[in-house]
């Protein structure tokens, strides 16, 4: 079962896209479907063909969005998340041959992006680094074995309406 917890940037993200679709690419898409029906047998037309796969695309993912942005709950920080990860954590990891990751715990919503350091809540990794802080060491079970990993820092991104 998917989370569905967000951070205000996905949130704004997905928002954001949803907007496009629905007031820019849409029409624009439309508009072409008419053009092109307009010019007589659609049967044998590739680009009343194209587009009108297009706009189907996008009616699916404008109704997708529409029902998703629904059903999430967007997790701001909180002082009490201070020193330790949660929800919205960007994480600076090490493990023992010494490789730096920095990775931020986030909903499964904004995975779709395939940002680098992003990390489902829903993942290993994820539920390994939730709750624990500096120095703490968590273990995760990979498809290549278990591995240690040390945190070397934990912070959280600010919004202008919350105060730290």
């Amino acid at each position: 079962m998917k989370s569905n917890l967000i951070t205000r940037t996905g949130h704004d993200k997905l928002v954001a896209e949803l907007q496009q679709l629905w007031h820019q690419e849409r029409p624009e898409i439309t508009q072409k479907v008419n053009w092109a029906a307009s010019l007589g047998d659609r049967s044998e037309n590739a680009d009343y063909k194209y587009n009108k796969q297009i706009l189907r695309k996008i009616d699916r993912r404008v109704r997708y969005l529409g029902k998703r942005l629904e059903e999430l709950k967007i997790i701001d920080f909180s002082p009490e998340q201070t020193g330790k990860v949660y929800f919205g954590a960007w994480v600076e990891i090490e493990n023992e041959q010494g490789e730096l990751k920095t990775l931020r715990v986030v909903g499964v919503d904004e995975i779709y992006d395939h940002h680098p350091q992003h990390i489902s809540i829903d993942s290993p990794m994820a539920r390994a680094l939730l709750g624990k802080q500096v120095n703490e060491e968590i273990e995760v079970v990979t498809p290549l074995g278990k591995k240690i990993w040390y945190i070397n820092s934990i912070r959280y991104e600010m919004h202008e309406n919350i105060t730290p």
